[in-house]
């Protein structure tokens, strides 16, 4: 399974990669390694909402439900999210991202912060 991880650079601005988690094959199901998480929280950011440029508060799933929004990182580089895709916000230090919704309806997501 494919996700997107945001992550800071040596350069002090944010970057997109790929990250493929494997599943391990279960007792009934296959699974991913389980991670420790310190909660959930949804949210729901109306149409045309922009938060400019910030890093990511915390380490944290970003799990679009409905809606889309544009995430942009420092080197111009848009990657736009729609439901069902999975982002790992991790550029906690430099200049951050800007997170833009885009389309008719709002951003509706799921976060969940990891444990430290």
């Amino acid at each position: 399974m494919k996700i997107v991880r945001l992550y800071s650079g040596s350069d002090h601005q944010s970057h997109f990669e790929d990250v493929e988690l494997s599943f391990d094959p279960g007792e009934r199901l296959n699974t991913t390694k389980l991670q420790a998480a310190a909660g959930v929280v949804f949210r729901l950011a109306p149409v045309g909402h922009v938060i400019d440029w910030h890093p990511a508060p915390r380490r944290q799933y970003v799990v679009t439900l409905s809606g889309e929004w544009d995430i942009e990182c420092g080197d111009g580089t848009v990657q736009r999210f729609r439901p069902g895709d999975v982002m790992l916000a991790d550029d906690l230090t430099g200049q951050g991202h800007v997170s833009r919704v885009v389309g008719a309806e709002p951003h509706v997501f799921m976060t969940v912060p990891l444990a430290e």
